[in-house]
């Protein structure tokens, strides 16, 4: 079918993408049809397959894009710092860039079983890309005596699973700012990979 006159790739491709991030995650991927989707944008059925050559691949590029935007934000941080401090700008990035993103999150966690498994093996090959920097993070404060975690792979799943948790309930008109639970995430996180003692430690005035 030709393309609806007066449209444009760069705007109508966008768009539909966005149409189908919503719709995909208001609805669940196999409740969407590309007739939906295409409702939603405002042109024709047949028009999407000029920007797409069908449902999977839409959900397939949007989970890509999305992993592929996290990690290029996430390779922006010094990653020379101490591992403290590379902690908590994780543990802060991570919060904000997914509280920015909830649609694309929801998905990227509720629709992996709706991939192909060709296109399930490249999400969560990006996926383990991402949780890498932070095991990374996690062996370098095991090595250098600031944490104090026994399997670096486990704490890694467990902090990243907290953390995206916050999309569930954060609400920005609530009761604390996004500041507010940052710092308290960070919190938790932090006495999480130390030990009682260097708590003490790291709270007690000098003398």
């Amino acid at each position: 079918m030709a393309r609806t006159t007066g449209s444009h790739s760069d705007i109508t491709g966008p768009r539909i993408h966005a149409s189908a991030l919503t719709l995909f995650a208001r609805h669940g991927y196999a409740a969407v049809s590309m007739r939906k989707i295409a409702a939603e944008v405002g042109v024709q059925a047949g028009a999407l397959y000029n920007y797409t050559p069908d449902k999977q691949s839409l959900l397939f590029g949007l989970m890509r894009a999305h992993m592929l935007d996290l990690l290029a934000a996430r390779a922006t941080h010094d990653q020379n710092a101490p591992a403290m401090t590379q902690l908590e700008q994780f543990t802060r990035f991570h919060i904000r860039f997914n509280l920015e993103r909830a649609d694309a999150v929801f998905i990227s966690y509720m629709e992996l079983r709706n991939l192909t498994p060709d296109n399930f093996a490249t999400i969560e090959d990006l996926r383990r890309g991402y949780e890498d920097t932070l095991e990374t993070v996690l062996q370098r404060g095991v090595a250098s005596k600031e944490f104090d975690v026994p399997d670096p792979k486990i704490a890694t799943l467990a902090v990243i699973a907290m953390l995206t948790g916050v999309g569930t309930w954060y609400r920005h008109d609530g009761r604390l700012s996004l500041d507010q639970v940052e710092t308290i995430y960070w919190d938790m996180v932090r006495k999480a990979v130390v030990s009682g003692t260097d708590q003490e430690t790291a709270l007690s005035p000098p003398i």
